[in-house]
């Protein structure tokens, strides 16, 4: 749901896979008309949207969930395995290749591939230490409790703590643009799983995700904005985000506001207004979104 945090991996910041209610929607969500804002705001725009553009990334966890209640089987086809930790010679390469491990280790801890997620958990160290983060990390404890199949709960939120200081560690040292790359590296993870997934399993469900991603993408573009000049790796990944955008922008989606329903919250009773969203895309619209995320995801795991 929009407006829930966010930064909850198994080891890394999670990805976005449901946008529901937010205040400031319109019932039918368009992109800008203006694709780039003046630098300076831009900046204050990233400084301060970023805890809200986190909450409104969910995560891998929660795909592949969706996957599970779908019959989808696992596979590793799926993961980014030709990645090399030790040859990510940037601190660019590096923070974007953490977000991408970060939601393949979330999507192998839930279907309990404990080996594999070992593997990725030393390439996850090799990067967080290359990034100056790694003191962040408790990875024996994570190791463990990777390995124990029933202390996930004990995973996630051991993870959504480490990384809430590493963004603020990152932020307040004015290495922001490392943080934003880890969060676009999470998305466009997660969006290659789901669309590699609907083409074999075309559940209208899964669809309908994958469609209200267009509102996500608006925020990653935002919030990579400032950095799109800052040198050609950041500037070619501003680019590969627009032509995503491209390919997001006639799908319509429309909000209908619901009944108001009550929920506990710390012992008392909160308010929530509940909708539904429809999502109006066209199959030929998916099969060019599935195509571009797979050529741009590919393009950015290939190895320097």
């Amino acid at each position: 749901m929009r407006g829930r945090l966010v930064f909850i991996l198994i080891t890394v910041l999670l990805i976005s896979f449901s946008c529901r209610n937010s205040a400031k929607r319109n019932a039918d969500f368009v992109f800008p008309e203006a694709d780039s804002v003046p630098v300076g705001e831009a900046e204050k725009l990233s400084a301060e949207a970023i805890e809200e553009i986190s909450k409104n990334i969910t995560s891998p966890v929660e795909i592949a969930n969706l996957l599970q209640v779908l019959a989808v089987p696992y596979s590793p086809d799926y993961l980014a395995s030709s990645i090399d930790a030790n040859k990510q010679p940037t601190a660019f390469d590096k923070a974007l290749t953490l977000g991408i491990l970060g939601a393949d280790l979330g999507y192998l801890n839930m279907y309990e591939k404990t080996g594999s997620s070992i593997d990725i958990l030393s390439s996850i160290r090799k990067l967080a230490e290359g990034t100056r983060v790694g003191q962040f990390f408790d990875f024996e404890t994570i190791k463990r409790l990777s390995l124990n199949k029933s202390n996930l709960d004990s995973l996630l939120l051991l993870s959504i703590d480490s990384y809430t200081k590493i963004d603020k560690y990152l932020r307040d040292n004015e290495r922001g643009q490392l943080s934003s790359l880890m969060i676009i590296g999470v998305w466009l993870e997660g969006q290659y799983l789901a669309t590699q997934v609907v083409k074999e399993y075309p559940d209208p469900i899964l669809k309908d995700r994958i469609g209200e991603q267009k509102i996500i993408l608006n925020d990653l573009i935002m919030l990579a904005n400032p950095y799109c000049n800052r040198d050609s790796e950041f500037g070619s990944l501003c680019k590969d985000l627009q032509i995503i955008k491209e390919k997001y922008r006639d799908i319509r989606i429309t909000y209908t506001l619901g009944e108001p329903k009550s929920v506990e919250v710390d012992g008392g009773l909160k308010v929530e207004q509940t909708e539904t969203s429809v999502v109006e895309m066209t199959d030929a619209q998916l099969a060019e979104i599935i195509e571009v995320t797979k050529i741009i995801r590919n393009k950015l795991i290939t190895n320097n």
